[in-house]
């Protein structure tokens, strides 16, 4: 297992930040989830060198990067090329979601191509939120129920969040525009699936079939290893599961060594597989996953999950709060504390009061 997380770690680009820019960063991940907007800053933050907030909400106002809804029906920060490349493949899947959902019965009998172009068309004239649309879309569907309207819109509609969403220290509520007209390009016509699984490899191998569908919502992806097998390594896990990899792809020995981290709350790192005993244990996801659903900070020790952290901002200062899941040494404590350091110096503006508080482990 150790083999696997020091892969992980190593094309996550946490074993040492890496001098790319954002854009690479971001594709080289092949996204970051992004359902809270602040999220990606310190994902970014995690992995890049030199790298300051400012540069991630300049390239969300360029249009160089975009927040959608792609794998597993969640919002994910993509380049504006990842954008029209994975929109399409993850369509399936969207659609999937919602002919299961809640909002299914409200939306029996509507044509679905009507829907996407009444919702195209309004959201062409100005950007609205979730509410805004629905209202509109149940002035021409007035017995149908707004919310449900408008998520049928999203499922069948790529829709982009436009900034101030997503900029640092700014925000702004979740407003929706045609992602083919933000970018001024059409989607893939053909996107090729081999081509995603060769990418989310690239960034999360070695990994199995069920891995790849985990991560991506899709199904039937063994077909799609199949056919890609001849360009495939192929290794096998503790308990006999094909993992599959790119040839090229560096595989870290089991004792290189792993700095301290502090990952990104919603970090595809620990939600980039179906097997995630290679960065969390089972025993600590339990104990660590919350029940809504809201993925916290995590505290990387040894390269694997050991706590969560949190920042709590205040009027007099910002505290950073390091709750680890089992006790330290001190090497480890003070690994985590030079890490918390430069987490604030990134997160805090300068001359600002602030201060890291350990917690007690369990």
């Amino acid at each position: 297992m150790r083999a696997l997380n020091r892969a992980l770690l190593d094309r996550q680009s946490l074993l040492r930040r890496r001098k790319l820019s954002a854009t690479a960063m971001v594709e080289r991940l092949v996204g970051l989830q992004a359902q809270a907007p602040m999220p990606p800053y310190f994902g970014l933050w995690s992995r890049l060198t030199d790298f300051r907030p400012e540069q991630l909400s300049q390239l969300l106002e360029s249009r160089a990067v975009v927040r959608i809804v792609l794998m597993r029906g969640t919002i994910h920060l993509v380049s504006a090329a990842d954008c029209l490349f994975l929109r399409p493949l993850v369509q399936p899947a969207l659609t999937r979601t919602l002919g299961s959902s809640v909002y299914s019965p409200q939306l029996v009998g509507l044509d679905p191509v009507a829907l996407a172009d009444e919702g195209r068309a309004l959201l062409t004239e100005r950007p609205m939120s979730p509410a805004e649309l629905g209202a509109a879309m149940a002035r021409r569907w007035p017995d149908r129920d707004p919310l449900a309207l408008a998520n049928a819109v999203r499922t069948h509609v790529p829709l982009v969040q436009v900034p101030p969403r997503g900029l640092w220290g700014r925000s702004g509520a979740a407003r929706h525009t045609p992602a083919t007209r933000w970018l001024g390009a059409p989607l893939a016509d053909t996107p090729s699936v081999e081509r995603l699984v060769l990418r989310y490899l690239g960034a999360f191998g070695p990994a199995s079939v069920a891995d790849a569908q985990a991560w991506s919502g899709l199904t039937r992806l063994g077909e799609i290893v199949d056919r890609l097998r001849p360009r495939l390594r192929v290794f096998r896990d503790e308990r006999g599961v094909e993992l599959f990899d790119v040839p090229q792809a560096r595989r870290p020995t089991p004792d290189t060594l792993a700095p301290a981290r502090l990952i990104a709350p919603f970090d595809n790192l620990v939600l980039g597989h179906a097997n995630r005993t290679r960065i969390i244990s089972d025993e600590t996801r339990k104990r660590l996953f919350t029940v809504n659903g809201v993925f916290p900070g995590f505290l990387l020790v040894d390269g694997f999950v050991a706590g969560t952290w949190r920042l709590d901002r205040r009027k007099d200062g910002t505290t950073l709060h390091l709750e680890p899941d089992r006790p330290l040494r001190t090497s480890e404590h003070d690994d985590l504390a030079e890490e918390g350091s430069r987490l604030l110096a990134f997160a805090t503006p300068e001359n600002t009061k602030h201060d890291i508080q350990f917690g007690q482990a369990p």
